[in-house]
């Protein structure tokens, strides 16, 4: 029998299903929660990405070129690299502050915070804090920003949180954790911060009014390194490095509540509230990168729904709601250049 009947048999066979039709071919065609509409290329920009932040209305995305020293604006729009800022040692964290017009960059190498004014991308100021600035996060609430560091890399036993005023681009502020902060949350009320110690295995948790460590909660996998927060069920999303796990946590107490495995060489942990879905991309290091998505049932039951490949060594990502977008950075390979894949949620 020729190819073309099985075609004509697979069509029928899909048209008179039960539900079958335009239904029928719609469920077929959409086998995964994210789906590629778009590469943006990232000419001359050599080695691993790392974090990202975007401007949502001016449509630019922020990344750290962390190996190549560079900031990297995108326009979103046009799907093309819009400029090329060198001179980073370690470029790592990036924040975009719509009230303030500006853009942290953390640059780990040499301790730095500098500020950028943000529709101009001229700079305005260097904050000098300890080596290892890596995590940044700010809380509209107190115009302040978050940002970790010390640690191994500054010769210390311990690690510190930075309190930065972000209009006055000043260190207020040190608040002392364990070891260096791998991943800096909020809760919603922003009274709670999580700050996660990857060589201890724990998370921290800070109460930022006092400025102080609270609690203190043992993580089950080693090197917990990203993570989400869902404040609708109050859970923890932890994304660990040996062995590969997604660990949900109750964000109360500091049980776990369950754990499944996750991608090589996890480098991003976001949560979808709209669809209730959990996104973490990894691929460090490795052949393939991919993106495991994982349904919440509930508050305590996830469901690995599925592994979605993406380039070697695609590890970091950043999902935005707001524009129903998940970007991945693909650093360059061979003959490939650099770039970000950017995926649009499916409902």
């Amino acid at each position: 029998m020729t190819k073309r009947f099985w075609i004509f048999a697979l069509t029928l066979a899909i048209w008179f299903a039960p539900g079958g039709g335009i239904n029928a071919v719609r469920i077929v065609a959409q086998t995964h929660p994210l789906r590629l509409v778009q590469t943006i290329p990232l000419p001359g920009v050599h080695g691993r990405i790392d974090h990202m932040d975007v401007d949502t209305k001016g449509q630019r995305l922020f990344v750290a070129g962390l190996e190549n020293g560079s900031l990297e604006a995108v326009d979103l729009r046009a799907g093309k690299s819009l400029r090329t800022i060198p001179g980073f040692k370690k470029p790592q964290g990036i924040a975009f502050v719509r009230a303030l017009n500006k853009v942290f960059v953390a640059s780990g190498d040499d301790g730095k915070l500098r500020v950028f004014r943000a529709d101009t991308l001229a700079l305005l100021d260097t904050i000098s804090l300890d080596i290892g600035p890596n995590r940044v996060l700010y809380d509209s609430r107190r115009s302040v920003l978050y940002v970790g560091y010390g640690g191994k890399d500054a010769g210390k036993d311990y690690g510190e949180v930075g309190i930065i005023d972000a209009e006055k681009d000043k260190l207020i502020a040190d608040i002392q954790v364990a070891a260096h902060p791998a991943e800096l949350l909020l809760d919603e009320s922003g009274k709670r911060l999580f700050c996660f110690v990857s060589p201890n295995r724990t998370i921290q948790v800070i109460d930022t009014g006092e400025r102080k460590v609270i609690a203190t909660w043992p993580v089950s996998s080693e090197r917990p390194g990203d993570g989400a927060f869902d404040a609708a069920s109050n859970r923890l999303f932890i994304g660990t490095r040996k062995p590969p796990q997604m660990i949900v946590m109750d964000a109360a107490t500091g049980k776990e509540v369950s754990s499944l495995p996750t991608v090589e060489g996890m480098d991003g942990v976001y949560f979808d509230a709209k669809h209730r879905r959990v996104y973490v991309s990894g691929g460090r290091d490795a052949e393939t990168g991919a993106v495991f998505t994982y349904q919440q049932r509930d508050a305590d039951h996830y469901e690995l729904i599925d592994k979605l490949p993406t380039r070697q060594g695609a590890g970091t990502s950043l999902w935005v709601p707001d524009l129903n977008r998940f970007y991945v950075g693909a650093p360059n390979h061979d003959a490939e250049d650099a770039a970000i894949l950017v995926f649009e949620a499916q409902p």
